[in-house]
């Protein structure tokens, strides 16, 4: 059995200038045990295991989704789960749950922690199985919630804006995966942030097979750049081979909303080094600022106007009534 030590959950932060730091967890009790739902219990966190023999560790067999909670809203909530299913339904992956019971579920497991504000993964493996990958035989999906804390980048890089680096691993080929599964095995992503932290950076752009820029290890990737004559906001289009993430969505909306120029484009590595401002987007990043790739400082070296005025626009939008559908 596969058994980890249980994180303590964490206290209440101080307020800095009357906002939360990025790593600021709100709970209601300190010292307590971190509780994990699996397979419809919550369990201290030292008794959520799952079979060695479970298909999702053995050959990353199985899906999930990262959800950020916002003031106690699960968001975008709705838009999550449904992709969930649909990552599921792709691999014939049958979730023994339904969408409602895992949404309860999911705010059962932030309100089991006293958690407001922080990240959920949610996952759903294969199950346990023989040793060959018969993905059917004598497998029962393993389903399991996490909600915590996360912070993937620096705070102080949100405003002085992050150093990235072309990989050379390139984004899988969307003819062997779809990449709109979101699937368990991360081997890809994984061995180009290798790159990057061998660079000594913490992000990486990843191409695709035909040398146009996908998207980097675990965000999505805009440029703002001069299009007919007027600043665009441009970022590839699913057919590049990317994820299509939930933050990038809120972001496209966002900048029509606000009435700035927006086109999906097939980029190439030139295209990131002329641009006047780069940024990324995730779900665990939310909107960071790119001031140099491959050693060329982008636009002034600071973060753009476009660039500061959509990551206020987005966290207007999750301050207090963050979208849940």
């Amino acid at each position: 059995m596969i058994t980890q030590s249980p994180p303590e959950v964490a206290c209440s932060a101080p307020e800095l200038g009357g906002v939360q730091s990025r790593e600021a967890v709100s709970a209601d009790t300190c010292n307590v045990t971190r509780q994990i739902w699996l397979n419809g219990k919550l369990v201290p966190a030292d008794q959520a295991t799952v079979s060695v023999y479970d298909h999702g560790l053995l050959y990353g067999d199985g899906v999930f989704e990262g959800i950020r909670l916002y003031n106690g809203r699960v968001f975008k909530a709705g838009t999550h789960l449904k992709r969930l299913y649909e990552s599921a339904h792709s691999i014939r992956l049958e979730i023994p749950y339904t969408l409602e019971e895992l949404d309860a579920a999911t705010r059962q497991t932030a309100d089991a922690n006293g958690q407001r504000d922080g990240y959920v993964r949610l996952c759903v493996t294969r199950g346990a199985g023989t040793l060959g990958i018969h993905p059917f035989k004598e497998c029962k999906p393993n389903v399991f919630i996490i909600v915590d804390k996360i912070s993937v980048y620096p705070a102080e890089l949100y405003e002085t804006g992050l150093e990235i680096i072309t990989a050379s691993t390139i984004r899988n080929h969307p003819c062997a995966l779809s990449p709109r599964i979101k699937s368990m095995n991360y081997l890809n992503n994984v061995l180009a942030k290798i790159e990057a932290i061998d660079a000594g950076v913490l992000e990486a752009v990843m191409l695709n097979h035909e040398g146009f820029v996908a998207e980097c290890t675990a965000d999505n990737l805009f440029v703002v750049r001069e299009y007919l004559g007027e600043l665009t906001l441009i970022t590839p289009p699913s057919s590049a081979g990317i994820l299509e993430g939930v933050t990038r969505n809120e972001i496209i909306k966002l900048a029509k909303k606000l009435g700035i120029a927006f086109r999906e484009e097939n980029l190439t590595k030139h295209d990131l080094y002329t641009s006047g401002e780069i940024f990324l987007t995730g779900t665990a990043a939310e909107v960071i600022p790119v001031t140099k790739i491959d050693n060329r400082v982008i636009g002034g070296g600071e973060p753009g106007e476009m660039t500061l005025r959509l990551r206020e626009a987005f966290q207007s939008l999750v301050a207090e009534d963050a979208p849940e559908d």
